[in-house]
């Protein structure tokens, strides 16, 4: 028996880079936090647990260096029979280098694996901010992004995504 490769007998699979995900970077690109009722809705927290409204987006486009750029949109509206109590929205980017995956792979490897790598971050950053308004830190429950795609695949509502440029 011969062992041959994917790659090809004369390649010997030297040519096929490992798969492999870097972060290059991550960084805020755009945070807002509104408390408009603040310091009633600060009076009132004790009394009654807000209703939150949670909001996930991911983005991914390709550079013309080769690099990705993933974004993810976290958003949560937190309010009480009275109105509302707050609204927090973070865009959190990230820059990634991406190897030895197939074009196929690529979308899911961006929209679930980036994000995924992104997420522990950016739930920092709100918990911050909510405990920077007032509030006691909004710890975000874990996402399933493979679950988040799938959904938005199955309603033709993928993210954006753009192969290398």
């Amino acid at each position: 028996m011969t062992d041959t490769d994917a790659a090809g007998p004369e390649t010997n699979g030297a040519d096929a880079p490992e798969p492999g995900i870097r972060i290059l970077a991550q960084f805020v690109r755009d945070l807002s936090f509104e408390n408009p009722r603040a310091p009633e809705t600060l009076r009132a927290q004790n009394t009654t647990q807000p209703q939150i409204e949670m909001g996930v987006e991911m983005n991914a486009r390709g550079r013309e260096d080769g690099l990705f750029e993933v974004d993810l949109k976290l958003s949560a509206r937190a309010t009480r029979d009275d109105g509302p109590v707050f609204h927090v929205e973070l865009l959190y980017g990230g820059v990634f280098q991406i190897t030895g995956v197939s074009q196929e792979e690529l979308e899911p490897v961006l929209l679930v694996e980036c994000p995924r790598f992104m997420f522990p971050f950016a739930r920092q950053i709100i918990a911050g901010v909510t405990a920077d308004g007032g509030y006691p830190p909004f710890m975000l429950d874990p996402i399933d992004f493979g679950g988040v795609y799938a959904a938005r695949k199955a309603q033709g509502l993928g993210g954006e995504t753009v192969g290398n440029a």
